[in-house]
């Protein structure tokens, strides 16, 4: 009997973590998680439990670790090896590490739901080495579904947006968002379907809807109040390459959260990191010829929620902010962009 409460108490704290989880709250749920591992050390399923909050929160490595734990005590726990490869792949960046732990869930993989999850990590890491053939062939044999998870509809839809397959693309994602109307990946990602279209309207639509489920998205456990971000992107303007910081200088930075929807209506993506606006040329006239070449930039605006969805925690919110500036900059200022490395001689 006792043993029997003992496990009764057990479950209810790994269904409570679970579903903490889902309703944002981590430190509970963390809570959760690590009361069921005092009740049995042994169990996979609080192991993989812990490693979820723990990649939620950015700790790759401490996630990682639960993930192995799991996977040493039921070797054929599909679900902990997926998210170990979930870390490797896009924590990481351990892209071989991560290829050989999705070849041995899929060894174990059963059914539509866990093989689509396996390939859907191969082709993310195909995709950010680089091998855009290899991807392209995983996505051409992505299972059609039906999905028990509501996530896989998005997911499949969003890799053959990327293979250029809209119309499997425009299936998908319309599934997806049926199941969940505030998924706002589903609408940003059917904007770039009906921008591919060219049906500008109809993507702006889409964009404005994604904007607003953007902004009504719990933050990540690890986000900076805005102040602190704020002096966070003051360091980063510090540290800009030489070349390009004379184009910023003396310009009014504005941090915001998010786009306004009248930015996005006329065009600007509700996922851009920085915008550059009020271009002058170097006697501080407004440059009115797109095509000119501007000398700097009068107004800077840095969109928090946006750099917060690429950064993997605190740690590399810096470079994140960086490259972003950075980008925004290269692309305003093309003719101060580095020239690419040359080619090697044969």
């Amino acid at each position: 009997m006792g043993n029997r409460g003992a496990m009764d108490q057990f479950t209810a704290h790994l269904d409570r973590g679970w579903d903490l989880v889902s309703r944002g709250d981590f430190v509970g749920a963390l809570l959760s998680a690590q009361k069921s591992l005092e009740l049995d050390s042994e169990s996979p399923e609080a192991h993989n439990l812990v490693g979820y909050i723990h990649q939620i929160e950015g700790r790759s490595e401490d996630a990682l670790d639960h993930y192995r734990q799991a996977i040493a005590i039921d070797e054929t726990y599909v679900e902990a090896m997926l998210n170990a490869a979930e870390v490797l792949i896009h924590g990481l960046k351990d892209y071989d590490g991560g290829l050989q732990m999705v070849d041995e869930a899929l060894d174990f993989a059963e059914g539509d739901d866990e093989l689509a999850d396996g390939m859907l990590l191969k082709f993310d890491a195909m995709m950010q080495q680089g091998d855009r053939d290899a991807a392209l062939a995983i996505a051409a044999t992505l299972p059609e579904g039906p999905f028990e998870a509501p996530h896989l509809d998005f997911m499949i839809g969003r890799a053959k947006f990327e293979i250029g397959d809209l119309d499997a693309a425009e299936r998908h994602l319309d599934a997806a968002t049926k199941r969940d109307p505030s998924a706002s990946d589903c609408f940003y990602y059917q904007g770039l379907v009906r921008e591919a279209r060219g049906d500008l309207r109809a993507a702006t639509l889409s964009f404005l809807q994604a904007r607003e489920a953007d902004g009504a998205m719990p933050r990540p456990p690890w986000a900076l109040a805005s102040a602190q971000f704020e002096r966070r992107v003051e360091n980063a303007v510090h540290k800009l390459d030489p070349i390009l910081a004379p184009t910023i200088q003396g310009a009014l930075v504005v941090v915001c959260d998010l786009p306004g929807p009248e930015v996005v209506a006329e065009g600007v993506d509700p996922r851009v990191g920085v915008l550059i606006d009020d271009l002058q040329d170097a006697a501080g006239q407004p440059v009115a010829n797109p095509e000119a070449n501007p000398a700097k930039a009068g107004r800077v605006f840095i969109y928090q929620r946006n750099i917060e969805r690429w950064a993997l925690g605190t740690t590399d919110l810096d470079e994140e902010i960086l490259q972003a500036i950075e980008h925004e900059l290269t692309l305003t200022f093309p003719h101060l962009a580095p020239e690419p490395d040359p080619e090697p001689e044969a």
